[in-house]
């Protein structure tokens, strides 16, 4: 038996269209943004979904409500928040470009007392020295273990969201059932890191569109082949 699994992003929000952090902070859809929630939709409309997750946020339950009104076989949602995006401490609902020089000479010094840029290496250390002065943003978003003031760390994120996979790939073998997933850009990245077989680097470098979703496959053996398969080999 081939259970399946449809991951997406919610679609981009009023902060995503002003490039502000989001994080925790609630953001709605925007027109495009139900546009893009109707195209995943649109593409999962045929799909049979049994079970169907979102976060407590409002962006991730309007996009999950798109998806479902082709789904009267959808007779459990649940929220958990170990699928929620990132927590971007105190950097949330500051806009991209209003992150000036200043402000990441400060983040830069509470990092180093806190002796967070010690304890990175490899790929993280190289692109924080090579990109402090230049791009803050690009570290925040591009560094695995380094968090923002108060934040999380993408290890931090895939922390949960791997916990989150491992009850999740229980329900479906017990109840064995179809699950529909509305998450958010930076807790994607994990997923897709676990299920793709991506390295770190990887999935540092993945970008999760707002109107495409991602299809898994859970195997679970066929209990009534396993059953008759049995009956067999008795009998012989």
């Amino acid at each position: 038996m081939k259970l399946k699994i449809y991951l997406f992003r919610h679609g981009q929000t009023y902060f995503n269209k002003n490039h502000v952090f989001t994080g925790h902070k609630n953001s709605k859809l925007t027109e495009q943004g139900y546009k893009d929630a109707k195209e995943i939709a649109n593409a999962l409309k045929n799909k049979k979904i049994n079970i169907a997750f979102h976060s407590h946020l409002t962006r991730s339950k309007q996009t999950l409500k798109e998806i479902l009104k082709y789904h009267p076989e959808c007779k459990k949602i649940i929220e958990d928040d170990k699928i929620i995006e990132r927590d971007y401490g105190e950097l949330s609902g500051i806009p991209h470009k209003k992150l000036l020089q200043k402000k990441g000479e400060e983040i830069y010094k509470t990092l180093v007392k806190s002796k967070t840029i010690q304890k990175m290496t490899g790929f993280d250390k190289a692109h924080a020295i090579e990109m402090f002065g230049q791009d803050y943003r690009q570290i925040m978003r591009r560094s695995y273990k380094a968090p923002p003031p108060k934040g999380e760390s993408i290890q931090d994120v895939e922390k949960r969201v791997n916990s989150f996979i491992k009850n999740l790939i229980k329900l479906m073998k017990k109840e064995k059932v179809n699950v529909a997933i509305s998450a958010h850009g930076n807790s994607m990245r994990p997923f897709r890191k676990y299920f793709e077989k991506l390295s770190i680097k990887e999935m540092m470098k993945l970008e999760n569109p707002w109107d495409k979703h991602f299809e898994y496959t859970i195997n679970v053996p066929d209990e009534n082949k396993s059953s008759k398969t049995k009956q067999s080999s008795e009998k012989n």
